[in-house]
């Protein structure tokens, strides 16, 4: 049985500038679906925890079935989309994200 090759994205990671790797990009781009309809766009934003569970809602079942694997996905992409500018993190503790301001330009 022939195995049939998935596209893939390059995903950068804010803790480590200029570093970048491919993940699938099926699920990638349906964790970032996700992950942006449960991030809020005001402070205070989601501690990590939170983001996990209001992400789930979001996440199609036939990828991620019973909720598997979202948590990896979760943060590949919370990483991902910080180092773009599109999720900042707020300051102070307990960490917590929410979508960035729409650039006006």
């Amino acid at each position: 049985m022939a195995k049939t090759t998935r596209e893939r994205v390059t995903v950068q990671n804010v803790n480590v500038p200029g570093y970048t790797s491919t993940v699938d990009a099926t699920m990638y781009i349906a964790a970032r679906v996700a992950l942006l309809k449960a991030l809020p766009a005001k402070a205070p934003g989601l501690t990590q925890s939170e983001m996990m569970e209001a992400m789930k809602a979001h996440l199609p079942s036939d990828l991620f079935p019973g909720g598997a694997k979202a948590g990896w996905w979760m943060k590949c992409v919370q990483l991902d989309l910080e180092a773009k500018g599109v999720v900042v993190r707020e300051p102070g503790k307990p960490l917590r994200w929410r979508k960035a301001p729409k650039s006006r330009g």
